[in-house]
């Protein structure tokens, strides 16, 4: 079932006809599983669970008067944007402005191993100054991907178009437009083939919609060692072992006392 308050025109359009740009990221990857930087690295494609978030954002989006799908070049938002784009009967505009941040020397490197260099504290608290080794700055990366969409909000007036992109280049562009400093970029969350919605007039004039909507609120994944009964066998032969040493070491303690 679609939500009426995402898929009704009438329900969005609350402001003087503007270019409304939806920016949708990609569906989930293995990549993301792992933890990995993906990049531009070719063959990176949708999972089974990326498959049906991208075809359940297509639906929900299937009722909007959409005219242009644009996308990364990169394959998982390919992936995504074909889905997308199917209910319209459109073509995918491939726009590299708005594809993956360039991370250079980073890419596909672990998150974990990444996250102990001196370099990631700028990444999460002065993005303004981080420039990835041999590859982007990420000030860099906000001007490209604004300067897109400001482009195509201008070339289709007040039309909907949609534009698939990646989570960093979304927030970047979202926390612009919500005239947050790039150094706060990262409290913004975008999670897989979820939907924000800006509206673009062309005298100026700047509203964000929605962020990060993808459907109904859900509950947090259960804990990575859910369903595995073997790791609560484990704590609790653990406890015993502790338990068995503490009362061995009480005896001895006693038995000393004794002799005494």
């Amino acid at each position: 079932m679609t939500d009426p308050q995402l898929t009704d025109p009438r329900e969005m359009c609350y402001h003087p006809p503007m270019a409304t740009v939806i920016l949708v990221r990609h569906g989930q990857n293995d990549w993301v599983k792992k933890q990995r930087l993906a990049g531009w690295i070719p063959g990176v494609h949708l999972n089974d669970t990326g498959r049906k978030q991208a075809q359940a954002a297509a639906q929900r989006l299937a009722p909007l008067p959409i005219k242009a799908v644009y996308s990364s070049p990169v394959t998982r938002c390919l992936e995504t944007a074909a889905e997308l784009a199917a209910p319209h009967d459109l073509q995918i505009l491939e726009l590299p402005d708005v594809g993956e941040v360039r991370y250079g020397a980073w890419e596909g490197k672990k998150i974990r191993k990444l996250a102990r260099k001196p370099e990631w504290y700028a990444v999460q608290h002065f993005p303004s100054r981080m420039r990835f080794p041999d590859g982007e700055a990420l000030r860099e990366v906000q001007f490209r991907a604004i300067q897109a969409l400001e482009e195509i909000a201008a070339k289709h007036g007040d039309e909907w178009i949609v534009v698939c992109s990646h989570a960093d280049l979304i927030k970047l562009v979202l926390a612009h437009y919500l005239g947050v400093h790039i150094d706060l970029f990262q409290r913004i969350v975008v999670s897989p083939a979820s939907a924000s919605v800006l509206h673009l007039h062309p005298r100026g004039m700047v509203r964000v919609l929605r962020v990060n909507d993808n459907g109904p609120l859900e509950p947090p994944p259960p804990p990575a060692d859910a369903g595995k009964p073997q790791s609560k066998q484990r704590h609790a032969k653990r406890k015993k072992k502790k338990s068995g040493k503490k009362q061995q070491k009480q005896k001895t303690n006693q038995d000393s006392q004794a002799e005494r």
